[in-house]
């Protein structure tokens, strides 16, 4: 049996809870948030849940080290705002606990070097809970390149494009978490989602890495926009500071891979699907820019056309969402969710190294602090620091 103790239980931390323990194996004995209802609620549906009401913890910024201290926690699940993320990881880290954290890992360099240090002084577990690395065509992908479909990899395209002005203003003109990162971050700072599954494409970490960056970003105009136009409020209503509606950065990899990285979370458009991905190989090229997935694959594919990549999901299944798509498919994000949390529990009781490791982990998240590095700099060129050497 594990068991998990949850910092953070607003939505999604609630249902990252419930998902735990809808799975069977695992106990909830404490959770925490500073709001009391949010804890409530989440008290609630644990007892409802396991039968067994957890310790509850609330009441001011450091709560959780309080939940930290109990001696009966396996691992914490941390779901709170993004900037809190890295602090509490390493807080839960040398109190002896495994992580599973969701995105990003880190906002600042120094924040980055600190969790590769804790877990390498402690030995825990560290996992980042990037769902996207999870969704079905991405899994497929990861198949396929295994195999060779794809040949040898140069260039990717991916981006983060989803309107998010309401998550990040209150109707009152008050920002909320995503509108004060977006405040206090002028470049990508929110690059996990489309970034990591390229790097697991392209094997970052795992035979190349990412080497150097530029990043440029637009004027900032689409909030001030959305607070006048939407709100009705003053056009200086949410102040000033803001980097730039959208953020693009080439990124280069040691053996000479591009990837180009877009980020816009503030442009008033539709929104087919939050990332797209572009993938080119030598002998094959995927695209869903426009949330049609299709791939052309030489030799396969009719000259000069796009196929759908449904016609090639039954071959190339990836093993994990062949053994639980049936269950997963209930939950969130088209099981991604699940097949992240599952991962984790399982490499826990497996006792192997998790998917997403804290390397990985840094390595997509230091885009957050580097972008802002490059795009304050006139697009002068940056280095990624290599985090597998040292800490």
């Amino acid at each position: 049996m594990l068991r998990f103790g949850f910092i953070g239980v607003g939505g999604r931390g609630t249902y990252l809870m419930q998902l735990a323990l809808g799975m069977g194996g695992i106990e909830v004995p404490a959770v925490c948030d500073i709001d009391e209802q949010h804890l409530a609620n989440a008290l609630n549906a644990a007892e409802a849940a396991q039968g067994r009401r957890p310790e509850g913890f609330s009441g001011g910024r450091y709560a959780y080290r309080h939940l930290l201290e109990r001696d009966d926690l396996d691992a914490v699940v941390i779901a709170t705002p993004m900037q809190l993320h890295a602090e509490m990881a390493v807080d839960s880290l040398r109190a002896g606990k495994n992580v599973l954290s969701e995105v990003a890992a880190a906002v600042t360099l120094a924040q980055c070097w600190e969790l590769v240090r804790a877990v390498r002084e402690t030995g825990r577990a560290y996992m980042m809970a990037e769902n996207v690395c999870y969704y079905r065509h991405i899994l497929a992908l990861r198949e396929m390149l295994a195999r060779g479909v794809f040949g040898e990899l140069t260039y990717a395209e991916c981006g983060y494009v989803h309107d998010c002005r309401s998550l990040m203003v209150l109707p009152d003109g008050r920002l909320t978490w995503r509108g004060e990162l977006g405040r206090d971050s002028v470049g990508n700072w929110y690059p996990t989602h489309s970034l990591g599954p390229v790097a697991q494409w392209m094997g970052i970490n795992r035979g190349d890495r990412l080497q150097s960056l530029v990043s440029y970003s637009t004027r900032a105009v689409g909030l001030a926009h959305y607070a006048r136009e939407a709100l009705g409020l003053p056009a200086d209503a949410i102040g000033p500071g803001f980097g730039g509606d959208s953020n693009t950065c080439l990124i280069r990899t040691a053996m000479g891979k591009v990837i180009e990285l877009r980020f816009d979370v503030c442009s008033n458009r539709p929104t087919l699907s939050t990332t797209y991905f572009t993938l080119q190989g030598a002998n094959a090229s995927y695209d869903d820019r426009d949330g049609v997935t299709r791939i052309y694959i030489e030799g396969r594919s009719p000259a000069h056309s796009w196929e759908s990549m449904d016609a090639y999901l039954p071959e190339f299944e990836h093993p994990l969402w062949t053994k639980f798509h049936e269950t997963a498919d209930a939950s969130g994000h088209g099981g991604a969710d699940y097949y992240a949390l599952r991962e984790f529990c399982d490499c826990l009781r497996e006792q192997r190294p998790v998917p997403v490791d804290v390397v990985d982990a840094v390595t997509w998240s230091c885009i957050v602090p580097l972008s802002a590095q490059s795009m304050l700099a006139e697009g002068e060129p940056v280095e990624v620091p290599d985090f597998s050497l040292r800490a």
